[in-house]
């Protein structure tokens, strides 16, 4: 299953435009779907915010959600995708992030491979509707970074066909 190569293929038979707001995956989630001929009808702008500086000041993730719940957090996931996608200079119709833990002591909190990741849809009333997710991935940093951008890419479908339906005319993507 090629899954970049699906979602370029369901982006664009729906004129769909895709920005990407991510941290654990450092830009791999963009890269794969920059890998497909075509990609450009559909990836908007890909977002690189590994420190909890980068995540405030270019995506607005607030500093009381970092400290409460943590960088590898679903709110701070879904705060990521819905910053990308509130940017001015941003012409998406959704977004994907992902922060995480690539490695580390068995033990930890949280775990090793704890990847949490947020997917947010601008309706077309202009009300962004996200959801996230938290999934562990084995295998060394490298293999947790690859799968969880294969994983926040292979997502995007499922959670768009549920999405509000398109008859709502405040449900479809603007």
């Amino acid at each position: 299953m090629d899954i970049p190569r699906q979602v370029v293929s369901f982006l664009s038979s729906r004129g769909l435009k895709l920005a990407t707001a991510e941290s654990c995956t450092a830009g791999l989630i963009a890269s794969l779907i920059s890998s497909v001929p075509g990609s450009g009808a559909c990836l908007d702008v890909g977002f690189i915010t590994y420190s909890p500086s980068g995540k405030a000041g270019f995506l607005g993730v607030q500093e009381d959600t970092m400290s409460r719940y943590g960088l590898t957090s679903e709110e701070v996931a879904r705060e990521m995708s819905e910053g990308a996608l509130g940017l001015e200079a941003c012409c998406a119709d959704m977004s994907v992030s992902n922060t995480g833990v690539a490695d580390g002591n068995a033990g930890s909190v949280p775990a090793p491979g704890t990847q949490c990741f947020g997917w947010s849809f601008k309706l077309r009333s202009g009300r962004i509707v996200s959801v996230s997710e938290t999934k562990v991935f084995e295998g060394d940093r490298n293999e947790v970074r690859h799968a969880a951008a294969l994983y926040a890419l292979s997502r995007i479908e499922h959670h768009f066909n549920r999405l509000p339906h398109a008859s709502d005319q405040h449900g479809e993507l603007r």
